[in-house]
C-alpha cells in the first residue's frame, strides 16, 4: 500500500490497454471499418454504427445514410474481412463461420434536419455533449507516459503476431502500467500487467518469456519493475479468448481510446461514428489544440474542453486550463486557439480533413499520440498551429 503525496509530486499512476483482439476493440474495429467503407464511396455519408460480437455471433447496429450499393451483404463483407485482419480463426469465433446479423437502417429525419446544412443555418452538430482534448510534456509524443507505454506493448507483440513470429500467442490482450512519478515526473515502472491469450501447447512461464523482452523494449533503460511485480497471465492460463471468451461492444474502451485516465472525458466514445458527430471530431480538435499548445513551449500540460448543443453550429463553451505551467500570460490564449480554428463542426472537418475513410486504424492502440500518416490519419497530432502561437507570444522561433 503507497501513500499518494501529490503536494510533493510523488504518485504512482497506472493506465491500461488493451489488444486489437480485445472483444471491445474487435466491435470498435468492425465499426470503424464500415465507417470507412462509406466515406470511400461518399465522403459525406453519415454513420453510427454498433456492433456486439460473441461466440461465433456478431450483430451490426445503428443507423446510417449513403449510398444504396452498401447493403446488408456488403456490410457483413466488411465486417468479415474485419475479423479476419484481426487474425481470429478459432473454434468459438472465426471470420468465415461466424453469423452476422445487419440490423443498421437509415438515419434519423429528427437528427439529419439538425444537423444538415440548408439555406438558413449553418451545419449543427451531430450531438450534444462535451469533449475534452490533453497534451502533457512528460513523452515525444505529448501524451502520459503510462498509456503511452501500455498501448506500445501491445502494439509490437500484435505486429510481431501478424507477422507469424508469434504463432503460439493469440489476438486478445491487455496491459497494465504502473509508472512511478517523483516530483511530478515518472522515474521507473512499479508494476507491470500483460495478459494475453495463448495456444495449449506453451505455459504461463514460456508466455512470460516471450513478453518479457517486448517489456524491456518498451521501458526506458532501468525501468522494468522487481520481478515479483512483472505480471504475465496472472491467473496461469489464457486459451480461451476473444468474443468467445467475453462479448465485446463498440464504445466501451474510451479511456484506453484516450488519455488512459489521466485527463476528462466527456463520456462520448469514438468508433462507428463519421465526423459530422462531435463527440468523434471535436474530441479530435481538442487534441490538436492541446497538442499544439505544449508543442509551441508556452505551457507544459494543456486541457482543452469543448461543448455542443445538437443541430446548433458553434461550440456552447470552450475551456482552456494550462494547470499552472504557462510560461507567458495565457489570457488570450483561447480567442487566439478560436481564431486559428474554426470550431464549428464544419470547420473541424475541412481543417483537419476528416471526412476520408481513416478510421479503422484509430480503433486499436488509441487514438492520440499516433505519427500523422500520409493517407491524412491521425491528422489532429500535427503541430503545424505552433508557428502562429510563438508569434501571438512573440516567442523566438
Amino acid at each position: 500500500m503507497t501513500t499518494n503525496n501529490s503536494s510533493k509530486g510523488d504518485y504512482f499512476f497506472t493506465s491500461e490497454s488493451v489488444g486489437d483482439g480485445h472483444p471491445d476493440k474487435v466491435a470498435d474495429q468492425i465499426s470503424d471499418a464500415l465507417v470507412d467503407r462509406f466515406l470511400s464511396e461518399d465522403p459525406i455519408s453519415r454513420v453510427a454504427a454498433e456492433t456486439i460480437v460473441t461466440t461465433n455471433w456478431v450483430a451490426v447496429c445503428g443507423e446510417a445514410r449513403g449510398p444504396e450499393s452498401i447493403d446488408a451483404k456488403e456490410i457483413e463483407r466488411v465486417t468479415r474481412e474485419a475479423i479476419r485482419d484481426i487474425g481470429y480463426e478459432q473454434e468459438g469465433f472465426h471470420w468465415a463461420k461466424a453469423e452476422v446479423v445487419v440490423r443498421l437502417h437509415k438515419q434519423s429525419s429528427d437528427i439529419a434536419q439538425g444537423v444538415d446544412e440548408a439555406a438558413n443555418k449553418a451545419e449543427g452538430a451531430g450531438d450534444q455533449g462535451l469533449m475534452f482534448g490533453y497534451a502533457k510534456n512528460e513523452t515525444t509524443s505529448l501524451m502520459p507516459a503510462p498509456i503511452t507505454y501500455a498501448h506500445k506493448i501491445l502494439r509490437t507483440i500484435s505486429e510481431d503476431r501478424r507477422a507469424g513470429k508469434l504463432p503460439l500467442l493469440g489476438p486478445d490482450a491487455k496491459s497494465q502500467v504502473t509508472l512511478h512519478y517523483v516530483d511530478g515526473k515518472p522515474v521507473r515502472a512499479d508494476r507491470i500487467v500483460v495478459s494475453i491469450q495463448h495456444d495449449e501447447k506453451i505455459d504461463q512461464i514460456g508466455v512470460r518469456e516471450l513478453i518479457r523482452p517486448y517489456v524491456e523494449a518498451t521501458l526506458p533503460a532501468g525501468w522494468m519493475p522487481e520481478e515479483k511485480h512483472f505480471y504475465v497471465n496472472p491467473t496461469g492460463r489464457f486459451v480461451v479468448g476473444g468474443p468467445d471468451g467475453d462479448a465485446g461492444l463498440t464504445g466501451r474502451k474510451i479511456i484506453v481510446d484516450t488519455y488512459g485516465g489521466a485527463a476528462p472525458h466527456g463520456g462520448g466514445a469514438f468508433s462507428g461514428k463519421d465526423p459530422t458527430k462531435v463527440d468523434r471530431s471535436a474530441a479530435y480538435a481538442a487534441r490538436y489544440l492541446a497538442k499544439n499548445v505544449v508543442a509551441s513551449g508556452i505551457a507544459d500540460e494543456c486541457t482543452i474542453q469543448l461543448s455542443y448543443a445538437i443541430g446548433v453550429s458553434e461550440p456552447l463553451s470552450f475551456y482552456v486550463n494550462t494547470h499552472g505551467t504557462n510560461k507567458v500570460d495565457v489570457l488570450k490564449l483561447p480567442n487566439l486557439l478560436r481564431e486559428l480554428v474554426d470550431l464549428s463542426p464544419r470547420g473541424i472537418r475541412e481543417h483537419l480533413q476528416l471526412n476520408r475513410p481513416i478510421y479503422r486504424k484509430t480503433a486499436a492502440f488509441g487514438h492520440f499520440g499516433r505519427d500523422p500518416e500520409s493517407d491524412g490519419a491521425f491528422s489532429w497530432e500535427r503541430t503545424d498551429l505552433v508557428p502562429a502561437i510563438k508569434s501571438a507570444f512573440n516567442l523566438r522561433m
